[in-house]
């Protein structure tokens, strides 16, 4: 697998891998109609928006790495309640 497909498929790396697949997957089971997978692209757009702020306020405040890990994601996601997303 490339480098680049690889880090994609991190979990450590990808906070969005779920939501990634769950679009990827309605498009192929709709035949590419984008009009049926507007709520997954949606769900992923929220999803990315919501990490990447994370991101910026982990930066800003100096902690590293930027990208929180998996585990501090689902202790994140855990403190919040629900999917913010």
């Amino acid at each position: 697998m490339p480098v680049v497909t690889h880090r994609l498929r991190d979990p450590d790396i990808n906070p969005c891998l779920l939501e990634s697949d769950a679009s990827s997957r309605c498009m192929d089971e709709n035949n590419y109609d984008k009009e049926r997978c507007s709520s997954y692209f949606l769900k992923y757009k929220n999803c990315r928006r919501f990490w990447n702020s994370i991101m910026i306020q982990r930066r800003q405040n100096g902690v590293t790495p930027f990208m929180p890990t998996a585990a501090e994601r689902d202790e994140i996601l855990g403190a919040m309640g629900k999917m913010p997303y």
